[in-house]
């Protein structure tokens, strides 16, 4: 980058004249290296997946806009800027606006992912020519996070008889496992974000962020913030993540435990999950989706099932257990319906706030897990295929019913 090279160019010509660098330039903390899941972005496939969609341009137009920032507040307004594009973009491309940029699908979640990657690297390795601190480049990072994942974009239109839907995704996973992978709850938010559902009592908005798969982002409330200043708003809200083959689970309890699973930095937690105010926590949380209106109705080609089981260490018991039917009294959580990662965390989390708002009673709110999203038989190298892209349009397709499904249903509820 051009900063790069006038700094470096100034270091040179004090070493070589005896001149002291200027204090703005020392001043200025050493960047970080890349993170863990920034530094996959340099293999084959993301590369292939940002070429294919026109979106490998996103990070080095970042990288030219804070070349040109001479202070911290034009590099914020840049960040902002660019983020928000970006997450813009990948909604108008999975809902069929504007040019698709290649011959990768449009309702791929994946260039979204990767795209971002590139932008965030940018800005943690980025050494202006004025002093930056670390906390100010942190605020860039969270700027940057926030916008590029629509949680800075949730917005109704106002007016009566317009009922309103909140739903969340999350980026791709186990990558070390498979680079190729997708997320269908990435990409049924892209493709569902501001859409409208017609439902028998009138139409419902739906609007959408993604999350990261990184523990020190939940840690830190990314959940809380982005769902708090929303949750007394809406009618019903689902938080949504990829879980088992061939099948969707309306979850029925969550649970207060991390089970260690490494995530996208390759970073395990086995802990209780840490929230505001531990000493009023509780070991579970309950949907307030009307799961049985769900399970029971016709939405797709996957059989949806009211999932009720978790995993339990008992009251006065040591080693965990096993229920099927759901907790015990005084049990302690140490699996939800969701399992002890991250889709668990979200939906304990979301619902936790929902109570805390005291809104158990009147708002329909839960998780929901997709079916894998599975790539056609016998491939194993190319990033797409016919089959992986019907199954991604098929998975957004029935949560889309089972949102009508839902919200008809809490309508309905006395």
């Amino acid at each position: 980058m051009n900063s790069i090279r006038v700094r470096l160019g100034v270091l040179g010509l004090a070493l070589l004249t005896g001149l002291t660098v200027p204090p703005s330039a020392s001043a200025a903390e050493a960047a970080p290296a890349p993170t863990v899941e920034e530094q996959r972005l340099d293999r084959a496939a993301p590369q292939e997946i940002l070429r294919r969609s026109g979106f490998d341009a996103v990070a080095p137009r970042l990288a030219r806009a804070l070349d040109t920032a001479r202070t911290y507040g034009e590099a914020r307004r840049a960040v902002s800027r660019e983020g928000a594009q970006l997450w813009r973009r990948a909604v108008d491309r999975a809902q069929g606006r504007g040019p698709a940029g290649g011959d990768l699908s449009r309702d791929d979640d994946r260039p979204l992912y990767w795209a971002r990657l590139g932008m965030t690297r940018e800005v943690r390795t980025w050494q202006p020519e004025f002093a930056l601190t670390d906390a100010q480049r942190s605020a860039l990072l969270d700027e940057l996070e926030r916008t590029s994942r629509g949680q800075t974009a949730i917005a109704y239109p106002h007016g009566k008889g317009l009922k309103r839907i909140l739903l969340t995704g999350f980026d791709p996973f186990t990558l070390d496992r498979d680079i190729r992978i997708s997320n269908p709850s990435g990409a049924t938010a892209l493709a569902l974000d501001g859409t409208v559902v017609e439902t028998a009592d009138g139409p419902a908005r739906i609007e959408t962020a993604v999350f990261p798969v990184r523990w020190r982002d939940f840690t830190e409330g990314t959940v809380e913030r982005a769902l708090r200043p929303h949750l007394k708003k809406v009618d019903l809200f689902t938080t949504v993540s990829q879980g088992r083959v061939g099948r969707f689970d309306i979850e029925r309890t969550n649970g207060a435990w991390r089970g260690g699973f490494g995530d996208n930095e390759n970073v395990g937690r086995t802990e209780t999950v840490p929230v505001t105010d531990p000493a009023s926590q509780p070991q579970w949380t309950t949907t307030t989706l009307p799961y049985a209106a769900i399970v029971a109705a016709s939405t797709g080609r996957f059989p949806v099932y009211d999932n009720t089981s978790v995993t339990e260490i008992p009251a006065g018991g040591t080693q965990p257990v096993v229920r099927p039917e759901g907790p015990t009294p005084g049990s302690t959580a140490r699996a939800g319906g969701g399992g002890d990662y991250l889709s668990n965390e979200i939906a304990y989390r979301a619902t936790l706030l929902r109570d805390r708002l005291d809104l158990h009673d009147v708002l329909p709110g839960g998780h929901v897990h997709t079916p894998v999203l599975q790539f056609g038989a016998g491939n194993t190298t190319e990033v797409t295929d016919p089959e992986f892209v019907r199954n991604r349009l098929d998975i957004i397709a029935q949560v889309r019913t089972i949102l009508k499904v839902a919200t008809e249903a809490a309508t309905e509820a006395p």
